[in-house]
């Protein structure tokens, strides 16, 4: 196999072959060949040649598509299998990940009972209150890399554990991207919320920036929370994003924190 320099994402689309000839301004051409084989490969399930839960194809078969060796693809794929975007399945090979997973369904919900059982709560009971499109103010445009105006999905949600409320949920969508959906759609789904992203609208989210902060309930809050008025919250406002660093929701809930705790582990 020729190890010859991978071609970038946007060159690759005409050939889909590495090349020899210098990378483009995108890609410098000091970039390790594994990462431009590890773009290529994101490219394509950025486009939905395999979409989540699709087997791609083998280290072989990829190496033999870019013209480069095995063991750059393993190397390729193990990084994307690092940052969650595949999944190795023993003797069956590899699979862009889902948030449909077992162990990918709670990757971004950092909430955990304090008796550390999460299984043992079973999964979150979903009240939507509203579902509806509204234009986007200036603060949700620019979260959202959208102009001020532009139609967004905004869905306000409690989810409880064993009948008890405990996070109370504002979700910003691009519109165009989630357009059609509704409270009957986020109610019926029985799995994570970003698998029916996945499933029905063709997004999935890879990764997530959150902020989060002590605050206060107000009695609007305390109402749906059953809490007391001022009870401590605890604020975390997500910024989700799909391939390539588009961001595609927005969200700020409100944690109970009298029977959970938020835990994050570092490495």
């Amino acid at each position: 196999m020729s190890t010859a320099m991978a071609q970038t994402p946007s060159s690759s689309a005409a050939s889909g072959a590495a090349t020899s000839e210098p990378a483009a301004s995108a890609t410098p051409a000091f970039s390790p060949l594994y990462q431009q084989i590890k773009g290529l490969i994101l490219q394509s399930m950025q486009e939905g040649e395999w979409k989540p839960g699709e087997a791609i194809p083998s280290e072989m078969e990829l190496a033999a598509r870019f013209r480069v060796s095995q063991g750059t693809v393993r190397k390729a794929i193990d990084e994307l299998a690092a940052e969650n975007l595949v999944v190795r399945r023993q003797g069956k090979g590899t699979y862009v990940a889902t948030h449909a997973e077992q162990h990918l369904q709670y990757r971004f919900l950092k909430l955990m009972p304090d008796s550390g059982d999460r299984a043992g709560e079973g999964p979150a009971e979903r009240t939507v209150l509203e579902c509806k499109r509204v234009r986007a103010t200036a603060e949700v445009a620019r979260a959202l890399a959208l102009r001020a105006g532009d139609a967004v999905v905004q869905v306000r949600r409690i989810l409880s554990f064993r009948g008890v409320p405990t996070i109370l949920e504002d979700l910003w969508l691009p519109g165009t991207a989630f357009k059609g959906l509704s409270a009957e759609q986020m109610t019926g789904y029985v799995g994570p919320t970003y698998a029916l992203f996945e499933i029905e609208f063709g997004v999935r989210m890879v990764r997530a920036e959150e902020k989060i902060r002590a605050v206060g309930a107000d009695s609007a809050q305390a109402a749906l929370l059953n809490v007391a008025q001022a009870s401590p919250l605890l604020s975390v406002e997500r910024i989700a994003y799909t391939y390539n660093d588009a961001p595609m929701e927005l969200r700020r809930g409100l944690y109970r924190t009298d029977t959970h705790h938020y835990r994050n582990e570092l490495s």
